[in-house]
């Protein structure tokens, strides 16, 4: 175990992925976390206590809730407040009231019959919606029948890639290959750039010139405007967030959390 002070210096907590903030975000982050208690009843800090007990699921999601904010870019005091609401209802994993937002001519996955939908707003090179991936897989694959899934581009401004990238899933779609992409772009994260993403074109069997002309052009620059805009409206604050049948996922995209909220939207 570590010394009773090591969480008030250490930079890194148990279960607490900070690898897709700024420098400046995690120094925010971890301000936050050294500072604020935990709502378990453990009379620590929430950063102590993902060191003294990295079981509790309390500390780490409301660290994982403050690694979000700090991804968003808010200070500390913004993370703060919007920390004791978070708290006052941590039961209310998803917004009661639901939102409309249009999903025609988006990517789906999933039957056209699904009695769930679900509306992911995400950026390619963020690395939290590179890890959701493989959690959001699991869950088509558990309800093959009953759950689609619609992708949202959401572009953050402090990937310098991320538009880019927005616009050559946009152009691979136009060819009938979004998926393909996507799977190329979130598998890669971290090194996209034009040359590469003409290279994984080739790859997945696009036409790289039509890709490039769209690319070169812009031709979706207006789209991923549209769908940024969508999101906004439908209060996304960062990536990636999801929407239930129209109702916002407060938590972590993860099957444990989603699967039981995707069962009770099958018995309404």
């Amino acid at each position: 175990m570590m010394a009773q002070s090591g969480w008030k210096t250490a930079a890194a907590l148990p279960s607490v992925d900070m690898s897709g903030l700024t420098k400046a975000q995690t120094a925010v982050a971890l301000d936050v976390l050294r500072s604020e208690g935990c709502a378990c009843g453990c009379d620590m800090k929430i950063a102590q206590c993902r060191m003294e007990d990295p079981k509790c699921g309390i500390s780490r999601r409301l660290a994982g809730f403050v690694v979000k904010e700090a991804s968003a870019g808010k200070n500390a005091a913004a993370i703060r407040a919007a920390l004791v609401k978070f708290e006052n209802a941590p039961e209310i994993l998803l917004e009661d009231k639901p939102v409309q937002i249009s999903t025609t001519g988006d990517p789906v996955r999933g039957p056209a019959d699904a009695k769930v939908t679900i509306v992911e707003f995400s950026d390619f090179q963020c690395p939290y919606c590179a890890k959701a991936v493989g959690e959001v897989n699991q869950v088509l694959q558990k309800y093959p029948k009953n759950v689609r899934l619609i992708f949202k581009q959401y572009p953050l401004d402090t990937h310098s890639q991320a538009q880019m990238a927005a616009e050559a899933a946009l152009s691979a779609q136009a060819q009938g290959k979004f998926w393909e992409m996507h799977d190329k772009l979130y598998a890669n994260f971290r090194l996209i750039n034009p040359q590469r993403v003409m290279l994984w074109a080739a790859q997945i069997g696009l036409d790289t010139k039509m890709l490039k002309a769209d690319l070169d052009s812009h031709k979706y620059a207006k789209r991923v405007a549209m769908e940024s805009k969508q999101g906004e409206d439908a209060g996304v604050e960062g990536t990636p967030t999801f929407f239930i049948d129209g109702k916002r996922l407060n938590a972590t995209f993860e099957v444990q959390t989603v699967a039981p909220l995707i069962d009770q939207e099958l018995k309404r």
